[in-house]
């Protein structure tokens, strides 16, 4: 009797694919011949297809390289099972050998459960957790944070994840829940933690696509500027109004190394079952980030005219810093040291890149050029030109999962 083989489950399933990082990891499998497939949810303007096909045409663009096509599965973390259907389910079960949970909400402060960041960071993981039982799925790689150390000082393991410790924001509590319910996971026979700390843009070109954390303070530096003369604030003076004491550090990490780590992590057998603090080895002072925003703002921002009938004073500009980056205050205290002793064994031949002024100035450059989001930059209104056929590829996709 012939029995048909049953193909070799060796795709790696993703979550969290069109986000800044979800999307450097998609270049970064791909490039490096991993078969992929990305669970996404339908956009009000596009279907999950077409939202992959930006990000594909985005990378090969940058790249000058065709990228392969993942299987692009329809589904949405906040539903049971992710919201896949029975026929993707069975197709995950078949090839896929591995997860990688990459989705989160960044969002600091939400007191109802039922909204952010709890829906995506809670409850998505519980569903993410309940779609590997069903399917067999037996080895997970969950990107958490390194901020589940909540307000401690000193030094943190990465072993260590709950030791009674107060947290600054509900981000932070979301992400040790959830990290608590993938370590208790009796279904799976390894979970893999990835924690980055604060990411930022590439540390090539500067490209990010999210402008949270440190680009909150270039932001409302660069829209207030429209309403000061330049010079009314300085780097030191802005800390001094956030409170923050310009000796302070804080642990910003580059998109494209974070990628580059997990990517090269998650294919490594060797590597699962261990949590990996992806840190930079040189935090960066308080006062380098003061003195970067007023910087970026002065140079790339357009500043109110001397006559200008509604330019105001520093005490405005102070004013309206202090309202604006309220729900940042606890997010600009001083870092704890973050231990890699995992990161060194699996990942030490990946060195975290320099985070030099030249390097931040690139990345905060084009956040203002592009309107933090609001415009395309140039690649990207390539990207979205004439090119692969997107038809084409919907075709594929919504074939692959019955394959």
């Amino acid at each position: 009797m012939n029995v048909s083989a049953s193909p070799p489950r060796d795709h790696i399933l993703l979550t969290g694919a069109t986000g800044l990082l979800g999307s450097y990891l998609v270049r970064d499998l791909l490039l490096d011949g991993q078969p992929l497939a990305v669970i996404v949810r339908r956009s009000r303007k596009q279907d999950p297809v077409a939202r992959v096909e930006g990000v594909l045409r985005h990378w090969e663009s940058t790249t000058g390289q065709i990228l392969p096509r993942p299987v692009v599965l329809e589904g949405d973390l906040t539903l049971p099972k992710c919201g896949l259907n029975s026929d993707a389910c069975q197709w995950v079960e078949r090839h896929c050998g591995s997860l990688l949970n990459n989705a989160a909400s960044l969002s600091f402060r939400g007191t109802d459960r039922t909204a952010e960041p709890w829906l995506t960071n809670v409850g998505g993981t519980e569903h993410v957790l309940e779609l590997a039982r069903a399917t067999g799925l037996r080895h997970l790689h969950h990107v958490s944070t390194a901020y589940v150390s909540g307000l401690r000082t000193g030094t943190v393991l990465e072993t260590d994840l709950d030791v009674g410790q107060t947290f600054g924001n509900d981000y932070e509590r979301s992400k040790v829940e959830a990290e608590k319910m993938v370590r208790s996971a009796s279904h799976l026979e390894t979970a893999t933690v990835y924690r980055p700390s604060i990411i930022v843009g590439d540390s090539t070109t500067g490209y990010t696509s999210t402008y949270h954390g440190l680009y909150a303070g270039l932001r409302l530096g660069h829209t207030l500027l429209t309403r000061v003369r330049i010079g009314s604030t300085s780097g030191p003076a802005l800390l001094h109004l956030l409170g923050v004491d310009p000796a302070d550090h804080k642990n910003f990490v580059p998109v494209d190394w974070v990628s580059q780590v997990i990517s090269a992590t998650v294919r490594n057998p060797a590597a699962r079952g261990h949590t990996l603090h992806l840190s930079h080895p040189q935090p960066l002072p308080m006062l380098t980030v003061g003195t970067l925003i007023q910087e970026a703002v002065e140079r790339y921002s357009q500043a109110a005219a001397v006559d200008d009938p509604d330019l105001c004073d520093e005490n405005w500009f102070a004013d309206n810093l202090r309202t604006q980056l309220d729900v940042y205050q606890s997010y600009f205290r001083n870092d704890p040291t973050f231990d890699t002793t995992n990161t060194q064994t699996f990942a030490g031949h990946l060195p975290c890149p320099t985070l030099d002024m030249p390097s931040l100035l690139r990345m905060a450059k084009v956040a203002i050029e592009t309107d933090f989001g609001r415009l395309p930059t140039p690649r990207q209104a390539q990207a979205a030109g004439p090119g692969r056929s997107v038809e084409a590829n919907q075709t594929l996709r919504a074939a692959a999962p019955t394959a």
